[in-house]
């Protein structure tokens, strides 16, 4: 429980360095790069308050850090620290062991204030005209601390629309930070909001960062780090928010709540929203801004479905189905760069040799290769004419003149959203904003129909409002 301002002792002089440590975070003790001493007499004068680890809620442990409320997820353990068996919990283990004879620290003291410049952005590119309108929506949500759905198709310029109201942000004194689901999206996007925003600092955290000790006005985090936040935003934008794992994982939705203040704005931001966020936006219920064209003002090239027989089996048999086969052959003799999308890595390896037959130097890729970013690197400066992978590369990739081709896409992994996004990494760049995405299939599955429904009623709103030029 936070404590009032009385309970404070206004003679007593606080540590800033603690007071930055601690701010709008949510540390155990052994997280806390400070002696036991000064941390007893901030909590006894009233700056730094504490809360258990673990809770019991109508009899069941309820942990304070990830919201973990699952029976299944909590253990017993001998503990060294109170002499008995003691209730921890599994789901966040990797933060860190909270147990039932835990405590959980945070600031409760004065608030912290940034010294901002009155010229913050240094960002000079355009807007289009969907994105101008967008922008100004973000603006008006940070200012009246409101809720906001930006549903923006794949390459419409996410990241750009967001910068206006991140400056807005600032000079109002407030806190930002911009979450993700994932490492490789932190890695990207923090020197973009460093470069937009050169006086700010920015902190960039994800697991083993060394950033995770500064107090900064801007942040880009994983979802996963906000474990370690307790209204600490003013500002919260989620990024990918149908992204896995945040949209499977109710945790990271509690983090996400846990991290921001009791008033605040936050920015849901997506080219593939759940269906519950899809009704809610048509039913009004969320409050959004659709982006349905593509910053160079050309559609998303809409997927051919193509039936390719037991791919499967033919695989197993150590051969490749003629369709496909052809396929990649012509982007060899074309020399288009080009993806080759499987459902499982098992397949994919069984897959790489008959393709390499055709090519010595096509590769794979998957989310546990070391090598994933060196190869997506040198298939973007065309060293090797393509690459097999898994899901992994659904999102954040963009080369020019990009074919991709979906083996399987009737499998249960490819939903909607993946599907769709899948086809966002084709015609992305401005110079070349054609591109080929075929869907080879075994039997049409509901998720490819609605993939293809919503691309195609996207660029049929984007023609509608004037934003095509084609």
């Amino acid at each position: 429980m936070v404590p009032n301002s009385t309970s404070l002792n206004p003679s007593y002089s606080f540590s800033e360095e603690l007071q930055q440590h601690l701010y709008g975070r949510l540390l155990l003790l052994d997280e806390i790069l400070f002696p036991d001493e000064l941390l007893t007499a901030h909590i006894k004068n009233g700056y730094i308050s504490t809360m258990p680890g673990i809770t019991q809620i109508e009899s069941q442990p309820h942990c304070s850090r990830c919201g973990n409320n699952d029976p299944s997820m909590f253990y017993r353990f001998p503990c060294s620290h109170c002499g008995k068996k003691c209730i921890y919990c599994r789901a966040c283990i990797m933060m860190g062991r909270i147990s039932e004879c835990s405590k959980l620290y945070f600031w409760s003291g004065p608030g912290f204030s940034f010294d901002i410049s009155a010229q913050v952005m240094a960002w000079a590119g355009s807007l289009s005209e969907g994105q101008k309108v967008a922008s100004e929506r973000v603006i008006s949500a940070v200012n009246s601390n409101d809720e906001l759905l930006v549903w923006a198709v794949c390459g419409a310029g996410k990241t750009e629309v967001l910068f206006e109201g991140i400056e807005a942000a600032l000079q109002s004194g407030k806190r930002v930070c911009m979450a993700t689901p994932r490492t490789d999206v932190v890695l990207e996007l923090a020197p973009r909001l460093k470069s937009a925003f050169p006086q700010i600092e920015v902190a960039a955290l994800y697991g083993g960062s060394e950033d995770r000790h500064l107090l900064t006005p801007l942040t880009v985090t994983t979802t996963h780090q906000l474990f370690r936040f307790h209204n600490a935003f003013d500002t919260i934008i989620i990024d990918e928010v149908d992204a896995f794992p945040y949209s499977m994982d109710s945790s990271l939705q509690f983090a996400v709540r846990k991290a921001k203040k009791n008033t605040s704005t936050t920015i849901y931001l997506t080219a593939t929203p759940s269906k519950k966020m899809q009704n809610d936006y048509e039913n009004q219920k969320l409050i959004g801004v659709t982006i349905p064209a593509r910053y160079h003002r050309h559609p998303i090239p809409a997927p051919l479905m193509k039936w390719c027989g037991n791919w499967k089996r033919e695989f197993e048999r150590k051969r490749t189905p003629n369709i496909i086969t052809d396929w990649v052959n012509l982007r060899l003799q074309l020399k288009n760069p080009f993806l080759l999308f499987f459902s499982t890595i098992q397949v994919m390896e069984q897959a790489l040799p008959l393709f390499q037959s055709l090519h010595s130097e096509l590769q794979s890729v998957h989310s546990q290769d070391p090598e994933r970013k060196e190869k997506v690197t040198a298939l973007r400066e065309g060293r090797i004419p393509g690459l097999l992978t898994t899901t992994i590369l659904e999102r954040g990739v963009t080369i020019p003149k990009l074919d991709v081709a979906v083996i399987g896409s009737e499998h249960q992994v490819y939903s909607e959203s993946a599907l769709v996004q899948i086809a966002g990494r084709v015609g992305r760049s401005e110079k070349s904003p054609e591109g080929d995405i075929t869907f080879f299939h075994y039997g049409k599955s509901n998720d490819m129909i609605r993939a293809i429904v919503h691309i195609n009623r996207m660029n049929k709103e984007a023609d509608k409002r004037g934003m095509l030029d084609v």
